[in-house]
């Protein structure tokens, strides 16, 4: 396994395998610069950069191994108030550069001297050299990058082994780029008031006749039938939502990071430039009036779902939800990610894994040679069973 700068590295893999609140001001969403003083983050022993390493849960020193905890502010998180947008602090803390991938349009901060970079999220080498955005809204808290390389390595190996219907050849693949990475999101609190009606369904059973023919004579026959008896019903219900979560990148593939199951939010920390030293931190490309779009949706989604499940009755149809919210608040958090990508047969695939528990998600090719080597055997099997099942009878 071999270190570079901002938190890559490469390893060599081995042969062995609704009611809205009323909407934000306008000037919400370009709060004045306000730079805060950067954060010191060299070694206090050689004076080389530090950077966080997982594995020892502290900044550590590649010159000269030495290592420094990070003091954790003992203050409460602030969830702010969507009106009060305008009062966030903005920036980072630390002198940072921007590349925007040409291809996914992520906006990805890094250090360092190093001026060939390629997308951590698609492995893209079209990458341009952006200024950093000094009036993006500043994270309030973030969850530490908890899984190491060593467990990305081992974790990777374990997943490309364990996948049916792929290429033999893919299990030799060599050159394998991942990037620690903090993914931006939004979450968000609600108190939500659900007024609903809906038309309740009580299921009952009546006996039928029906004609048919049998050995050629027309016989009449019963039958037992469901039937629905409708009636009107309503209701209303209180709710609060908490840390509603909506990933606030675009370079990100949804698909792969709905599959690496939850964030725990009680693992967020408030933020300290610190924990970003030597990776890389994506600027959020969905801002906050979007992403409480998406957030109100999502809650309302879920109210729609409660209210469902309060329609009395064996079924319902019809129903309509309104709901009315109130003490809405948000927080801007950065997600820890190992962002995976690897070339096979001259094609790009991405592979995602949560920072916090180590689950993976990713994509691959399928070997069509197996599948349809498969789907024969499964019709030779038919084939026969039906064969044994005709001489049987």
């Amino acid at each position: 396994m071999q270190d570079d700068s901002q938190g890559r590295f490469s390893f060599t893999m081995l042969d062995e395998t609704c009611e809205p609140p009323p909407p934000l001001p306008r000037a919400a969403f370009r709060p004045e610069a306000s730079p805060a003083a950067e954060v010191d983050l060299d070694c206090d022993e050689c004076g080389a950069p530090l950077r966080w390493s997982p594995d020892e849960g502290a900044l550590h020193c590649e010159h000269c191994n030495a290592v420094k905890e990070v003091v954790v502010r003992d203050e409460a998180i602030l969830e702010r108030p969507l009106s009060a947008a305008g009062e966030a602090a903005t920036g980072l803390g630390r002198a940072v550069r921007v590349t925007e991938c040409q291809n996914c349009g992520a906006r990805v901060t890094f250090e360092g001297p190093s001026t060939s970079e390629s997308c951590p999220f698609c492995g893209s080498a079209e990458v341009l050299s952006q200024e950093a955005s000094r009036n993006a809204i500043r994270p309030e808290s973030l969850i530490p990058l908890e899984v190491g390389r060593g467990s990305v390595e081992e974790t990777f190996r374990r997943w490309i082994s364990s996948l049916w219907f792929r290429p033999n050849a893919l299990k030799r693949t060599k050159r394998v780029e991942a990037v620690g990475v903090y993914v931006p999101a939004w979450t968000f609190d609600a108190a939500v008031h659900s007024d609903w009606s809906a038309q309740s369904g009580t299921y009952y059973w009546v006996r039928e006749t029906y004609t048919t023919r049998i050995n050629g004579k027309r016989q009449v026959r019963s039958r037992r039938v469901r039937k629905v008896r409708w009636w009107p019903s309503w209701g209303q219900r209180d709710d609060h939502h908490d840390d509603r979560l909506v990933i606030a990148s675009r370079g990100i593939d949804e698909d792969l990071a709905g599959s690496l199951g939850d964030f725990s939010t009680e693992g967020l920390v408030p933020y300290e430039p610190s924990f970003l030293a030597g990776w890389r931190a994506e600027e959020y490309q969905v801002d906050l009036e979007e992403g409480w779009r998406r957030g109100q949706r999502m809650i309302e989604e879920l109210q729609r779902e409660r209210c469902a499940d309060d329609v009395p009755g064996d079924t319902h149809r019809s129903l309509s939800v309104r709901n009315t919210f109130r003490d809405v608040r948000w927080k801007h958090v950065l997600l820890p990610m190992w962002s995976v990508t690897y070339d096979f047969r001259g094609r790009s695939y991405a592979v995602l894994i949560n920072g916090q528990t180590g689950r993976i998600a990713g994509r691959a090719p399928y070997s069509w040679v197996k599948i349809a080597l498969a789907v024969l055997g499964g019709l030779l099997a038919l084939t026969g069973a039906a064969v044994l099942a005709r001489h049987a009878g």
